[in-house]
């Protein structure tokens, strides 16, 4: 140190201009520290300017926990949400309702009795600056709750955070070994919005519009259709409505779709949101349907229903065993922009809340949560590996399953996560070479299974993959090895589990919805079932193998026959030749339904009536016909067929759908194929 003043002395000495110039640099360094620290203060000041810190206030019957950007209210002695004061509107939720019918968690359970959950204890988890997280709990007591609510114990969680506008949601549900067997049918987060206030609803990039209001669906403004959900605006508030269908299971959306949906305020730019990052606590896997937004105005955060499912869904609630499962959470986002008579306010609240998913899926799963039924991420695992499909009949070599569904699920047979509603599930989508990683997956024991577009059946691994902290599993190479029993002779349709590749017909021009106006939302308009009976008049569906098209002359549904006032069983027939039969051979119809609701679909070859060669007897109870669904539960049936029943020529399945109560009873098909015998 002592060599170096001493050079600096001697160039000073020499070159006094450099010597200026070392000085003035260093000034300027100093300089530019001075003000950068200057600035960061400023930054720092600015930004605590724009985000006040989160304080909570407790009153006898209130908790109120205010942020600066929102102020949400919660009852004290139910944890339901009284309100969410937000920008220049006092409460987003409807002030005209009780105090239990605002924002609720609810409960249909057994006989459909109804519960909305109201809580008796309020605990303070956290309580900073940054962050309040309130839990409104139940404790279920048999000599108190039997028979009034649902034998569950509850606990309610809610979250505000610095900085954010909205509050974060989770349940906790728990059933000991002593509560008494029960069918939990739904469970959901329930909001009811302002009414005089929100009336654009948004589900999608293409389907939002201005909804009827509450009032436009009482008797005086409709006509109840073929059920009560369903309902002909005849005289709307809003006349542009009128002659439109409105039915809340329209709306519906795909668990793996369903993270964004909600309301806005046009006259204040306010929008609503709910948002979903992760569908890992939802039952029924990443296809199952379920409602999201509809009249009222009402948004929904479903989590267990038997939408599209039945009540297979509900039986995993009955047996009397320990369960407790994490439901969330999910965010209520709000967001505002600049009002302008065009509208295009509408975008951007739209964008600005499909950029807070983003930001949302990225953070997940949440480090701020504080129970511990909620891992965060250096308590969870990750499943990798690769799946090939073998079929030599379509390849001599492995296939790369690109675009498969590949997820962890309870332990069960193959297909089995469909009606799993117990545990938790995590899914992804193979890349092109059929490669796989599914992260963040909670502790435990589960089954590997996919299912993978253009092949029948379910794939499942045959070990059990046990999660724990930290796990990070290469599974390696698996093959699948779909149900094929010789090579194909025909087929009808694509395998992909559901119905949209069939003929879906317009809609009753009397009967439409005209936020369903796109192609691949056709199948959600009202009364497609009704254009069977419209498109064959005289007599049923027949396919010619070889001269039909499936998405012109196969119909999507296999519905019966309307006559009048009464309905009649259809069978539909596939026409088809051979050059050449073994006799002696086996051969195979695969027959893959996308959906079946009390129905039953008898087999006949070569002959139309006698008895069936094969029947499904009754199954179903998904109503994806009447709820506006393209699919369904999946089923798979091989059915072998004799080579004796086939002939050298011509030749005729029949597909009958027997029951015929009501035009409900019906099947989807998704794929039917026939394989001759093994070579």
């Amino acid at each position: 140190m002592v060599e170096k003043v001493v050079v600096l002395n001697q160039t000073h000495s020499r070159h006094p201009l450099l010597w200026l110039i070392i000085v003035f640099q260093f000034s300027l360094l100093f300089f530019s520290a001075f003000s950068a620290e200057i600035t960061a203060r400023k930054i720092l000041k600015d930004k605590s300017k724009k985000s006040p810190k989160v304080c909570l206030e407790k009153t006898d019957e209130k908790v109120i926990i205010n942020n600066g950007l929102v102020e949400v209210t919660i009852e004290k002695s139910t944890g339901h949400l009284l309100g969410i004061k937000y920008k220049g509107i006092d409460n987003v939720l409807e002030t005209e309702n009780d105090n239990d019918n605002r924002g609720y968690w609810d409960i249909v359970w057994d006989h459909e009795m109804y519960d909305k959950l109201a809580t008796r204890h309020v605990i303070i988890i956290t309580q900073s600056d940054e962050l309040v997280e309130l839990s409104f709990t139940r404790v279920w007591n048999k000599t108190k709750d039997h028979g009034i609510s649902a034998p569950v114990s509850v606990d309610k969680r809610y979250i505000v955070r610095r900085g954010v506008p909205g509050v974060y949601m989770y349940g906790i549900f728990k059933r000991r070994k002593y509560f008494p067997h029960t069918y939990i049918h739904q469970l959901r987060i329930v909001f009811k919005l302002k009414e005089d206030k929100f009336h654009f609803m948004a589900l999608s990039d293409t389907q939002q519009r201005i909804m009827p209001r509450r009032e436009d669906r009482e008797h005086s403004h409709c006509q109840v259709l073929a059920y009560p959900e369903a309902v002909l605006l005849t005289n709307p508030i809003n006349p542009k409505l009128k002659g439109e269908v409105d039915d809340k299971y329209q709306y519906s959306i795909e668990s793996k779709d369903n993270k964004l949906h909600g309301w806005i305020a046009d006259h204040d730019a306010v929008g609503f949101w709910i948002i979903t990052p992760s569908d890992e606590f939802r039952t029924g896997g990443p296809h199952k349907q379920d409602l999201t937004s509809h009249v009222g105005p009402t948004a929904l955060s479903m989590f267990v229903s038997n939408h599209y499912t039945g009540k297979d869904i509900a039986e995993f609630y009955k047996e009397r065993v320990a369960w407790k499962k994490a439901f969330g959470p999910v965010l209520i986002y709000l967001n505002s922009a600049t009002f302008d008579h065009a509208h295009r306010y509408r975008k951007s609240l739209w964008k600005d809340a499909k950029k807070r998913l983003s930001k949302e899926i990225k953070s997940w799963p949440y480090s701020f949560a504080a129970s511990k039924d909620y891992p965060h991420a250096d308590h969870r695992g990750e499943v990798s590996g690769q799946l090939l499909v073998r079929d030599k009949y379509l390849h001599k070599q492995l296939m790369k399953a690109k675009s498969a569904f590949v997820g962890l699920a309870a332990p069960g047979r193959a297909g089995s996560w469909q009606t799993e509603g117990k545990g938790y599930q995590f899914w992804t989508q193979t890349d092109k070479a059929g490669r796989f990683s599914i992260k963040n997956v909670r502790r435990g024991k589960y089954n590997l299974y996919a299912w993978v577009h253009g092949f029948i059946g379910n794939y499942k691994l045959d070990r059990n993959v046990s999660v724990h902290t930290g796990y990070k599993k290469n599974l390696g190479t698996l093959i699948y090895d779909p149900p094929r029993s010789g090579p194909t002779l025909w087929e009808i349709g694509i395998p992909d589990r559901t119905a949209a590749e069939f003929f879906i017909p317009d809609p009753n021009p009397t009967f439409v919805n005209s936020i369903l106006n796109h192609d691949d939302e056709k199948f959600r308009q009202y009364g497609l079932w009704d254009r069977y009976s419209d498109t064959y008049p005289h007599h049923d569906l027949v396919f010619k193998v070889g001269a039909s098209n499936y998405s012109r002359d196969w119909f999507f549904a296999h519905v019966p026959r309307r006559t009048g006032n009464d309905t009649k069983a259809t069978t539909w027939k596939i026409k088809f030749k051979l050059q050449e039969v073994n006799k002696s051979g086996k051969y195979t119809l695969q027959m893959a339904l996308a959906a079946a609701n009390f129905a039953e679909v008898q087999v006949r070859i070569n002959k139309p009536d006698g008895s069936p060669h094969f029947t499904t007897n009754r199954i179903g109870y998904d109503n994806a016909v009447a709820r506006h669904g393209i699919h369904g539960l999946y089923r798979l049936y091989s059915i072998n067929v004799p080579g004796k029943r086939l002939r050298v020529g011509n030749n005729t399945i029949f597909l009958t759908q027997t029951r015929c109560k009501d035009e409900f009873m019906a099947v989807m098909y998704d794929y039917i194929r026939l394989e001759g015998p093994a070579v």
